[in-house]
């Protein structure tokens, strides 16, 4: 699936097309960082085959207040939260962009990214994917009349797919932990 592509002016030419990810990047600080990513199990196996190692987890407490207000989704609070409060997240670099943030994007495949990855900007609890989009994406760097799910060629059919994989990913995570053979 890739990104839908907007034009750019740079220095008052219009010289590209650029993701709308890209110019949110030149801009402002992004989904990518200082945002904890939570993985599942079978976020690590994906992204583990697809890599070759697995130095790029860490467990880490919630980096922003609002990661610990979970209440409205007990299975993602009970899941991703260990007893100590920690969570298992993708490593940052000293500079908060992911492990995976290269110069012009996540430099995984889109299949092989942790599921809330390609959820966003969707907002989604267990049960089931939001009707309006999350916020933090800049709705303000999209041209006039095109909307953010088609800016990101993103659909609410593949949301629905992912949100139901991440949260059988989540039962089974919480299952594992319950049974001692938690990662």
């Amino acid at each position: 699936m890739g990104l839908a592509t907007l034009p750019v002016v740079h220095d008052g030419i219009d010289d590209a097309q650029e993701f709308l990810c890209a110019r949110c990047a030149k801009r402002q600080e992004t989904c990518c960082q200082h945002t904890d990513i939570v993985l599942t199990d079978g976020d690590i196996e994906r992204v583990s085959a697809h890599i070759g190692r697995r130095d790029f987890i860490e467990f880490r407490s919630a980096g922003k207040p609002e990661y610990l207000d979970q209440d409205d989704d007990p299975l993602w609070r009970d899941a991703t939260f260990q007893p100590d409060g920690t969570r298992r997240v993708v490593k940052h670099h000293e500079n908060g962009d992911c492990t995976f943030l290269g110069p012009v994007g996540c430099t995984l495949p889109y299949e092989t990214r942790p599921l809330i990855c390609r959820l966003y900007p969707f907002d989604y609890t267990e049960a089931g994917v939001a009707e309006e989009l999350a916020t933090g994406c800049p709705r303000h760097l999209l041209p006039e009349g095109v909307g953010l799910a088609d800016a990101l060629a993103m659909n609410r059919t593949d949301a629905e797919r992912w949100h139901g994989q991440l949260y059988s990913e989540l039962r089974s995570d919480l299952a594992a932990r319950q049974a001692g053979a938690y990662q």
